[in-house]
């Protein structure tokens, strides 16, 4: 017995000493990871599914050209979608088949990749949607003047069609999309969740019947006024109310959405934008995430993720497209939304800067153009005038510049805003380096209200009613082709924004309490 101890005991292995365990320890630790990193990713890859890319449309703008540093602006359209397959009706999709869009925003990513803007498109937006491909093979025919959000219903699938939501916005602003993404309310809910709940805030309390006002009663407390945290259900529900806040309209809970968006993103980049942090989150959100070919694989989602680490929270940008009522609907305000949509296509930031320009430059030093030394102009008002005060008020539109067609772009203006054109026509005499709107007795109110349609102008008495004559300063901004370059010449830079309009953007690093609701 004794000798079968010793060689028991013999054939023992010899003891490891403890830097042998901890490297041990170490190697299966790291080769678990790469494991569970290469499980991780081989998940990711399943969760995503792709729209068909033989839908997008055959006309469409060119893609954006590398600056001089190699550097290439990046359009994304986000999409919000309801459907009411996958499990989302739960979650507060209502019963109908179909999918349905509520939420879309442009998001361009500048080519410094050091500044970005999201351009919110109201679900309710009349626009022209281009031809579009149906499930079944078939092309749609053009539709003018319909809801913008009318585009993800076509075909009526529990996909959606992100398709033709990108052809629309294609056709809207000019601009290559480069990528879309569809999250449902599975994924998003999932996606607050995994980081641990979003900071909201509310103006005031939310019951049960704010956010279903088919309720019939007040119904339980949902949110208590002020800053909170919210995830899942709770923060699907923020994002969905509309009632109780504001005018109940679309337009603000927009606003909610672009301040949740902004939290959401500032919670992302606390943790680090690295993949420690994104992996979660993006299983999270590939579960019920629909992408264009592009971006079907968790690497190309994550390396556009990664992309975006250096982009400050102040210049993160949210804003809602030029607008205004028309009835129950909304319409775009021109020429603002034209000289947003040339901005974003010359990689000019909302306050003027060109993002395209050499990495050396200030990026805190607007850069100087011939745009830039205009006079300052007045912040014009998206409703420069009650509706029914508005249709009383006839305007002249007068063309003192010599170039044609802009005597008709400034009239569209002047209607868009609910004035009444009375006529349109060449303005005697020299022509004038600046804008005037000129009044009769007691139309100076009326006057200055016109004159906020056109930054710049000036207003002073003159002849009778209200009359527009158009100077230089109006076909600068203008151009036959806001995108195309003069014939032998270099691209111009675009006009700036009206102040209307870039001061009111949100950055991601404001108060989550300010700019919740509009009305």
């Amino acid at each position: 017995m004794a000798d079968g101890r010793a060689e028991g005991r013999a054939k023992r292995k010899p003891k490891r000493s403890t830097k042998e365990k901890v490297l041990w320890a170490t190697a299966s630790c790291t080769a678990l990871a790469v494991l569970g990193g290469g499980a991780l990713y081989y998940r990711l890859n399943s969760n995503i599914s792709t729209f068909d890319g033989d839908a997008l449309s055959k006309d469409r703008p060119e893609a954006a050209a590398p600056d001089a540093q190699g550097r290439t602006p990046v359009n994304v359209l986000l999409i919000g979608s309801d459907s009411r397959g996958n499990g989302n009706s739960d979650l507060g999709g209502g019963g109908d088949g179909g999918a349905r869009s509520d939420t879309a925003i442009l998001l361009h990513v500048y080519a410094d990749h050091k500044h970005a803007v999201g351009i919110s498109i109201p679900r309710d937006s009349l626009v022209t949607i281009p031809s579009c491909k149906l499930p079944n093979g078939k092309w749609t025919k053009e539709q003018t003047n319909v809801m913008f959000n009318s585009a993800f219903s076509v075909g009526d699938s529990d996909q959606g069609n992100p398709a033709c939501t990108q052809n629309a916005v294609e056709k809207l602003t000019n601009l290559r999309v480069d990528h879309t993404i569809v999250v449902d309310f599975n994924g998003f809910a999932s996606m607050t969740t995994a980081v641990g709940g979003v900071e909201v805030c509310l103006p005031t309390d939310i019951h049960e019947g704010d956010l279903n006002p088919n309720l019939g009663h007040k119904g339980k407390l949902l949110f208590a006024k002020g800053k909170q945290k919210v995830e899942g259900q709770s923060a699907l529900d923020y994002v969905r109310v509309r009632h109780g806040i504001g005018d109940g309209s679309d337009i603000g809970r927009t606003k909610r959405q672009q301040a949740f968006l902004s939290s959401l993103i500032k919670e992302v980049k606390s943790r680090g934008m690295d993949p420690t942090t994104l992996l979660p989150l993006a299983d999270a959100a590939t579960r019920s995430l629909t992408v264009d070919p592009g971006l079907g694989s968790a690497a190309k989602l994550l390396s556009f993720a990664m992309s975006l680490k250096d982009v400050d929270l102040h210049d993160i940008k949210f804003l809602t497209v030029p607008w205004r009522y028309e009835g129950p609907r909304v319409a775009l305000v021109h020429p603002d939304v034209d000289q947003l949509w040339a901005a974003l296509k010359a990689d000019r930031t909302i306050d003027g800067q060109d993002a395209s320009a050499p990495a050396a430059a200030d990026p805190a030093t607007p850069t100087a153009t011939p745009a830039a030394t205009a006079p300052a102009a007045a912040a014009p008002d998206p409703t420069p005038a009650p509706a029914a005060k508005a249709a009383d008020v006839k305007v002249s539109v007068l063309n003192s510049t010599g170039e044609t067609g802009l005597g008709g772009r400034a009239a569209e203006a002047v209607k868009g805003a609910g004035y009444t054109v009375a006529g349109v026509g060449n303005a005697a005499g020299k022509p004038r380096s600046t804008t005037v709107v000129e009044y009769g007795t007691g139309e100076r109110t009326a006057a200055e209200a016109v004159a906020k349609l056109f930054p710049g102008a000036t207003v002073q008495p003159g002849g009778r009613g209200v009359s527009v004559v158009l100077g230089h300063d109006f076909a600068a901004a203008n151009p036959a082709s806001v995108n195309a370059p003069p014939p032998g010449g270099a691209a111009t830079a675009p006009a700036p924004l009206p102040t209307s309009v870039s001061g009111a953007a949100r950055s991601a690093d404001d108060d989550p309490c300010a700019n919740l609701s509009y009305g």
